[in-house]
């Protein structure tokens, strides 16, 4: 019996020791990855090429507009609205914001909360009306909560570039460890500079430049601090907002940032 015991025992520690090692290596591969864009810009993300595939299965057709530009190339009115929207304390922190996740986490909770109660409403309702045999009318679709990341836009860039958009526990550990990666290899420069070259800004747009040239026409050095303003509203829901740009809500928005992006620091 003991050595039955013994044996389970061996064949758990062997079993961990495998998964820790198949985790370390895979720390180290994107170690790697990060360390090559020290020198070099990446061809694409794992957000890329999934959007591609799914518009290629959804649609028929494949969508992809993006032209990388060097940071030079790049607005510094649109460095500081992104920062003032998305990250104000990128300059200064380490890669992830520990206060911001837990507020987001908190809202969150109250959001699903809020949600399920609202579901379970509507389940009753059609309840009821099922019982009374009444036809009912279509189905309310249930409601869906509207969750926040708490993201920094090092934890956006990581993201992006190595995992898929799943909310689970397991993908939000592995988005931090790389952005501490990201910070830890590149500089604050490089990593603004990947992010505003590779980040989504409507369906099939990605980067700065693309952006620039479908929203207002003109290169990305050229955008003004109100048309970088327009653009960085625009990130946490790209395809939402490209569908009226011009919005009541993007405008007023926008002016906010604007007034916000004097006291921005640029790394």
């Amino acid at each position: 019996m003991n050595k039955r015991l013994q044996d389970s025992g061996r064949q758990v520690a062997r079993l961990i020791g495998l998964i820790v090692l198949c985790l370390v290596a895979l720390q180290l591969y994107f170690l790697a990855r990060i360390a090559l864009m020290v020198v070099i810009a990446p061809e694409s993300t794992a957000f890329q090429r999934s959007e591609i595939w799914r518009l290629a299965v959804d649609k028929h057709e494949i969508l992809w507009s993006q032209q990388w530009v060097p940071d030079e190339r790049i607005s510094s009115h649109l460095k500081r609205a992104v920062i003032a929207s998305e990250d104000a304390g990128f300059a200064d922190h380490s890669g992830v914001e520990w206060d911001a996740i837990e507020a987001a986490w908190e809202k969150n909770q109250k959001a699903e909360a809020r949600a399920e109660r609202i579901n379970q409403q509507l389940d009753k309702r059609e309840a009821r009306r099922a019982q009374s045999g009444k036809a009912p009318p279509k189905p309310a679709p249930h409601v869906a909560p509207k969750l926040i990341g708490g993201s920094t836009i090092t934890q956006q860039l990581a993201k992006n570039l190595f995992l898929s958009a799943e909310r689970t526990a397991a993908r939000k550990a592995q988005e931090i460890v790389i952005a501490y990666l990201l910070e830890a290899v590149l500089d604050k420069r490089r990593i603004l500079e990947i992010y505003l070259n590779s980040v989504e800004w409507g369906e099939g747009i990605f980067g700065a430049q693309a952006a620039a040239r479908h929203y207002f026409r003109v290169d990305a050095a050229q955008l003004g601090a109100y048309p970088a303003a327009r653009l960085a509203v625009m990130l946490p829901a790209p395809k939402r907002f490209e569908k009226n740009p011009g919005s009541a809500y993007v405008s007023g928005r926008a002016g906010t940032i604007v007034a916000r992006m004097g006291g921005v620091e640029l790394p």
